[in-house]
């Protein structure tokens, strides 16, 4: 059984001008991609200004402020410091037991003492 046809009776003229000038469509598409990749550049480089511009903008302040009044740690110095620190400035206090309960804790429950111990 024979195949339809891939050429029509009668071919339209938009199909006979793409036919016989291919770039005539294809060269406006390339041409427009070219040029929409260079419209959109000045975009994206006023985006990466302006990040640009906020990231300037705070390393000023911290040069202002952070760089001066920063000291060099010594592990040594840091070690003396807490050393100095007295631990004797402190009392010890009791706290109120539960009511119940012995002045030496729980008594211990028949399942912890030892079955084989002899009194």
């Amino acid at each position: 059984m024979p195949t339809f046809q891939s050429n029509p009776i009668k071919p339209s003229k938009l199909a006979r001008t793409v036919k016989r000038y291919p770039l005539l469509f294809g060269a406006p598409f390339c041409l427009i991609i070219v040029c929409a990749s260079f419209g959109m550049q000045a975009f994206t480089q006023t985006r990466y200004d302006l990040q640009d511009r906020k990231i300037k903008q705070i390393s000023d302040e911290q040069a202002l402020g952070l760089g001066r009044a920063k000291k060099k740690l010594d592990i040594r110095e840091e070690y003396f410091k807490l050393s100095v620190v007295s631990d004797h400035d402190w009392e010890q206090k009791r706290i109120a037991r539960p009511p119940g309960l012995p002045e030496w804790g729980v008594p211990p429950t028949e399942s912890t003492v030892p079955k084989n111990v002899k009194s």
